[in-house]
């Protein structure tokens, strides 16, 4: 398989090269390096079976080109990042909607096989136990930047699931939750990766609100493998999967555990949520997975505890 991934130097879609080459697949990644890196693909640039393609989702005649190429597309690209979302809101809209909506066109086009990828932020302000893939979504005003990322998402997954149920094109939504590992830097608002830096700096962990809200966190080796199982899954089509950690931990006991694991003298530092992002910043008290539906369907399961996770972060940070 000769595989396209928009935004293919970001920190999952490298690992998602990773994992399709080691497989014997050939790759295709764009990026316009805006988030992704090169020193995240660095490692294949003497590949024969891998091609960087530098340029934007937004460009049509690029994505038309790239997509008639290959035999399926991973469409990671987008505006991520709580901070980014929150600093450059209209940039970030017509990336992840116009950019979106082009990639889709060109993967009918050619009838390509499709996965997109969404995000946990579907979800808003709900705060079920475990959230499944057909819970409420509960958001606020959409006046506030905090929710332009999760209406644009939703636009996407509609535009996916309508290709699919009106023109056939062969679809996949996931919905990720917290994916954490190798290669994700702190600068977009990931807390795990800031707050290692910041522990192997001694530096104080600064955490956001009471730090009494909870996370759960997967690792991108596992993440990947579901990714590609439910991708060439023919009942997967036309519907979507929430990927992500099962274990729940406060914010606040995830600084404890990174800073007792890189044996750091940090301190906790508490900013109000109005001083990190804007005034009238709204952020969720829980966000937890249900993903019973992937589990039932490709056997997903991650295997990385968090320990697993902030070490290897860690690692990561100190070579």
């Amino acid at each position: 398989m000769r595989a396209l991934i928009t935004g293919g130097a970001g920190f999952i879609g490298s690992h998602l090269a990773d994992h399709l080459l080691d497989r014997g697949d050939q790759v295709v990644l764009l990026d316009d390096l805006s988030t992704g890196r090169l020193a995240n693909i660095e490692h294949l640039n003497d590949r024969s079976d891998a091609e960087f393609v530098l340029g934007s989702i937004l460009n049509t005649e690029l994505i038309d080109e790239v997509v008639s190429r290959v035999d399926a597309v991973f469409h990671l690209a987008a505006a991520v990042g709580v901070n980014l979302i929150v600093e450059r809101p209209l940039e970030s809209l017509m990336t992840n909607i116009r950019g979106t909506e082009t990639v889709i066109e060109m993967a009918h086009k050619y009838d390509k096989r499709l996965l997109v990828m969404s995000t946990s932020e579907i979800y808003g302000k709900n705060t079920s136990d475990s959230l499944s893939e057909d819970d409420d979504r509960i958001l606020g005003s959409p006046l506030k930047s905090r929710w332009s990322y999760s209406e644009a998402k939703a636009i996407d997954e509609i535009l996916a699931y309508t290709y699919w149920r009106e023109k056939g094109l062969e679809t996949v939504i996931i919905r990720l939750f917290n994916t954490v590992g190798p290669r994700q830097t702190g600068s977009y608002g990931m807390v795990i990766p800031r707050f290692v830096g910041q522990a192997l700096r001694n530096e104080p962990i600064t955490i956001f609100g009471d730090g009494n809200q909870t996370r759960c966190f997967c690792h991108v080796g596992d993440i990947v493998e579901g990714l590609v199982a439910l991708s060439e899954h023919p009942e997967a089509f036309g519907k979507v999967f929430n990927l992500g950690g099962g274990k729940e931990v406060a914010i606040r006991e995830l600084a404890e555990r990174v800073i007792k694991l890189a044996g750091s003298q940090s301190s906790l530092e508490f900013i109000p949520y109005d001083a990190a992002y804007e005034a009238g910043f709204e952020d969720m008290d829980r966000r937890v997975p249900n993903t019973t539906r992937a589990m039932q369907l490709v056997g997903f399961e991650p295997s990385a505890s968090l320990d697993d996770i902030i070490r290897s972060v860690i690692d990561d940070q100190l070579t």
